[in-house]
């Protein structure tokens, strides 16, 4: 009799599983006949390639806010910026009065190997002229970018030349880089990081060999705007900072075993477990960013500062469909060390897309007590058991406002109506030499450098000549006029010695970085933020 039991029960659950193997077969085949309907029978000729696509958008949407659908033909678009390279001529740009010009070239790019600089202007490519045709940055994408070993010839006009300059340049692969700047002040090793990408460990390694030979003692990490990217590299970088054999975060989800990611042992020149550690985030700073910055928080590893972060821990595997597009499924959820759920609720597909607009009409990003923990999330760091909330996103442990005071009513001005860069990119044309060899470096200009009246004064009547009208603009403060002199210094040393060049300045003026440096500079600051309960 036993053994009847046990058979029938076999029969069921293969019964049951066949059942759900078949479900999905069923509504394939009830999808299939509705297409062959409408391609037979529908009045109009009917694009069935997009109607498949618009469906299976909807689908997803159905789901959860994360999982996503992905073209063919945006693959390897979709790819580039967190596989770090792309094939071009290796520039960054911007777009002034109308014409390319050249704001950076790559080192060791195809760009700087025949000689191009900074502020030269594209005028042709090929045989196109590409000034003064109103294109857009997709325009000179499609005209710059093209296969490796591609040739593109280019028209320059550069300052002091009379007729055009023409390059041929052979197209290569141009990295795209996850590290927008590190250096140092003092015994404080800086380094901001915009994405974790493929190249985010090799550029991180040097990053920290840099601040060995600094004999820098203490660290900031800056992930604001970090918007995420690899698992792998999160769990590299947090083993920077957190003994080897600890946990990072772990997945799971209903159709998911557990699975655990735990710090590894690396090379002694390329981590930093004893110093003083300050993380920044802020409402963008999501999915990767909070794997980090959350494992730091429950390990009391560091002292998170900012905003809370923006609440994505839902984890994402890429399958490929049978023309080359791609979906982005959602099979789990990431879980810190202490077991906190990084995501935020979705119920609503519509009220999640809105949570940061919420936040933000609510008061949020101003004020602290404006953010409201359920106790039932409640959950205790590692260490030193301090109260920390899942339920959505990390909550820093010094909380720092937005504010929207620094920019006066005219600096917002000049940056809509496109002053601001094309100024400062002439100015340099005319004075980038002198300036760079008066200075020498990006530490002498950031210390003796003073904006130049002059300048200021050209700025205004651009202003004017743009029918800005400047006379009913509310007065800036004396704030004010520093944080646009300030931006203004921090572009001209971009121009001049490149992008990272830029952060060293900006930072000095930046609310949230500033308390970063009076944290880690304030021993009896840091363990107070640190141990609190």
């Amino acid at each position: 009799m036993k053994r009847i039991f046990s058979l029938l029960a076999i029969v069921l659950i293969f019964s049951a599983s066949l059942f759900a193997q078949t479900e999905p077969v069923k509504q394939s085949k009830k999808f299939e006949r509705l297409l062959n309907y409408i391609d037979a029978m529908y009045v109009d000729t009917a694009n069935i390639a997009k109607i498949t696509e618009v469906a299976i958008v909807k689908m997803l949407q159905e789901l959860d806010p994360h999982s996503a659908y992905i073209s063919a033909e945006d693959v390897a678009k979709s790819k580039e910026q967190l596989d770090g390279s792309f094939d071009g001529i290796g520039v960054q740009f911007r777009l002034i009065q109308d014409t390319i010009v050249i704001q950076d070239v790559i080192s060791g790019g195809p760009s700087e190997k025949v000689g191009l600089k900074s502020g030269d202007r594209i005028v042709k490519v090929d045989d196109e002229v590409v000034a003064g045709i109103k294109i857009d940055n997709a325009g000179v994408a499609k005209r710059l970018r093209g296969k490796k070993g591609t040739k593109v010839t280019v028209g320059i006009l550069r300052q002091g030349e009379k007729d055009l300059i023409y390059f041929d340049i052979i197209r290569d692969k141009i990295p795209i880089h996850s590290v927008d700047a590190f250096y140092t002040v003092g015994d404080v090793g800086y380094v901001k990081l915009n994405k974790f990408a493929r190249t985010t460990e090799a550029e991180m390694d040097s990053a920290f060999r840099y601040f060995t030979q600094k004999k820098v003692k203490n660290i900031i990490l800056d992930l604001s705007d970090n918007t995420g990217g690899y698992l792998d590299q999160a769990v590299t970088l947090c083993s920077r900072f957190i003994e080897p054999n600890k946990s990072i975060v772990y997945t799971k989800g209903e159709k998911m075993p557990r699975y655990d990611y735990n710090s590894k042992e690396m090379d002694p020149e390329l981590v930093n477990r004893t110093g003083k550690l300050v993380v920044i985030i802020d409402e963008n700073s999501a999915s990767a960013s909070e794997i980090t910055s959350g494992a730091i928080q429950d390990w009391d590893r560091g002292v998170i500062v900012g905003r809370r972060s923006f609440g994505k821990g839902l984890v994402q595997r890429e399958m490929t469909l049978t023309d080359g597009s791609i979906v982005r499924l959602t099979i789990a959820r990431y879980y810190t060390p202490s077991g906190r759920c990084i995501q935020k609720p979705y119920s609503s597909y519509e009220e999640y897309n809105k949570d940061l607009l919420n936040r933000y009409n609510h008061g949020e990003y101003y004020h602290k007590d404006s953010i409201k923990f359920n106790d039932s999330l409640k959950y205790n760091t590692l260490k030193y058991k301090r109260t920390v909330y899942g339920g959505g996103g990390i909550m820093p442990d010094d909380f720092v406002p937005l504010d929207t005071t620094l920019r006066s009513d005219y600096h917002l001005a000049l940056q809509r109506k496109n002053i601001f860069f094309p100024t400062i990119s002439e100015y340099i044309d005319k004075h980038k030499d002198e300036l760079k060899k008066k200075y020498g470096n990006v530490d002498n200009f950031a210390n003796s450098f003073e904006v130049p009246e002059d300048f200021m004064k050209t700025m205004l009547a651009k202003a004017k000549d743009a029918k800005i009208n400047v006379d009913s603009l509310p007065k800036a403060t004396p704030a004010q006029e520093s944080y646009l002199k300030n931006h203004i210094k921090s572009s001209m040393a971009s121009d001049i010695w490149g992008s990272s060049a830029f952060w060293v300045i900006f930072n000095q003026q930046d609310p949230t970085v500033k308390r970063a440096f009076e944290i880690i500079g304030d021993e009896k600051l840091y363990n107070s933020l640190l141990k609190k309960k």
